[in-house]
């Protein structure tokens, strides 16, 4: 599937918080349940970050370009850390809707109606979430699985909400409706902090996951014998995209074309092991000390 292609599942969770949105706020209208209507904020922050993926999903899918040669791929980190924030700033609206209500409590109406329209809502929250989870993680895109775990935060808010005006309803304590509202406001600020620390970590280019680079080591061991070395091997990642680096050392009475041949082998098994990786390898004597000189990142 192309990159371009991946917009069709940001369009899924814009149909979906169009949705939800629209049946949550039947549920507090219902209900007067200020849980519930903390429940259909949320919905509005999960829109805005559905078509925030849209466009940046857009970007990301861009061909390089003389200005930006090595691919629009991090535009996707922009989405996931303005996804943790909105999830932030919901969880402070949570919050300031819940305060006033725990002060002055008010009974609630209805909650039969309201409880069944808001479990339709999460139950498709819950089906979108898990799909755009899946997809995000099968094509290596971060604004995908961000927009999948906004969703989920979603799902979880409504079962605490739930719980609580069904609480309520049982013990007829009205108070217990805008404290389950900050439990989950708490709950869902986890997630917010965890999608800005990916977005960070892929701004300042993180390494590539362990388990891929020891695939590029293993290659790169697997054809160092008979004076045949490596080192500088440097990885970092943009969006779905690898780009690997390293210094290849072989004997210098190889000729030219002996080493480059060499080098041509282990890039493609590097590429077949890592897709949509790019790799950069520099060809040194191993006898020169001078090639040496660059173990560290500043010669």
């Amino acid at each position: 599937m192309t990159r371009a292609a991946l917009t069709r599942f940001a369009w899924l969770s814009i149909a979906a918080a169009l949705a939800t949105m629209a049946l949550k706020t039947g549920a507090w209208w219902l209900t007067g349940s200020v849980g519930l209507l903390s429940d259909a904020l949320e919905s509005l922050v999960n829109l805005a970050a559905a078509v925030l993926a849209l466009w940046l999903l857009g970007i990301a899918a861009q061909p390089p370009d003389e200005e930006h040669s090595f691919g629009h791929a991090k535009a996707e980190y922009f989405a996931s850390g303005i996804e943790g924030t909105f999830i932030l700033a919901a969880a402070a609206g949570i919050a300031i809707t819940a305060l006033p209500r725990l002060v002055h409590p008010a009974p609630l109406e209805q909650v039969g109606w309201g409880l069944a329209v808001s479990t339709l809502a999460a139950l498709v929250n819950l089906i979108v979430g898990r799909i755009l989870i899946r997809a995000g993680r099968t094509h290596d895109s971060i604004t995908l699985e961000a927009d999948g775990q906004h969703l989920m935060t979603d799902v979880w808010t409504s079962a605490g909400v739930i719980a609580g005006v069904a609480l309520v309803t049982v013990t007829g304590w009205q108070r217990l409706d805008p404290l389950i509202a900050l439990v989950v406001a708490g709950h869902i600020c986890f997630t917010g902090f965890k999608l800005m620390r990916q977005s960070v970590g892929g701004l300042m280019d993180t390494a590539v996951p362990p388990e891929e680079r020891q695939r590029v080591r293993d290659i790169l061991d697997r054809h160092c014998a008979a004076g045949v070395e490596y080192h500088a091997l440097r990885t970092r990642q943009a969006g779905h995209r690898r780009f690997v680096y390293f210094h290849l050392l072989v004997p210098g009475a190889w000729s030219v074309e002996k080493g480059h041949s060499l080098m041509e082998v282990i890039e493609g098994e590097i590429r077949s092991s890592l897709p949509h990786a790019t790799v950069i390898a520099h060809l040194e004597p191993v006898e020169d000390p001078i090639s040496y000189q660059d173990l560290n990142l500043d010669r």
